[in-house]
């Protein structure tokens, strides 16, 4: 019961806290310190500085973006001229063996091997 009876005398109170609110924060307003004009100024060049780093560091990035973007079409330009030249590489070597494909088959009419080797006067076996 001491709950609901303090509850009340909280709920009756009201319209004077209002009154001490408004002191407390004529209180509050007294004791914040004002910013000073040297503050004031400190605090615009801090902003003037991030805002000028900040445009530098997106300048920066923007023409990195472009630079990549241009290092990706010369990658890209390089890599199909190299597929180009392999292919053709690749057809070259085609020929090629298509060019010597009947020859391998195609048994060598040079005298047939010997087993025995000729011996030149003067030398063992």
């Amino acid at each position: 019961m001491n709950a609901s009876t303090s509850s009340a005398a909280a709920e009756k109170s009201l319209p004077v806290d209002s009154d001490v609110e408004a002191e407390i924060s004529a209180l509050v307003e007294q004791n914040i310190p004002k910013r000073s004009p040297q503050i004031e100024t400190e605090v615009e060049r801090i902003r003037s500085s991030l805002e000028r780093l900040t445009s530098n560091s997106i300048d920066g990035l923007q023409g990195l973006t472009s630079e990549l973007q241009e290092l990706q079409r010369f990658l890209n330009a390089e890599v199909q001229r190299v597929q180009g030249e392999i292919e053709n590489a690749l057809a070259g070597i085609k020929i090629i063996i298509e060019t010597i494909a009947p020859w391998k088959s195609s048994p060598v009419s040079a005298a047939p091997p010997t087993s025995a080797r000729a011996v030149r006067p003067g030398q063992r076996s």
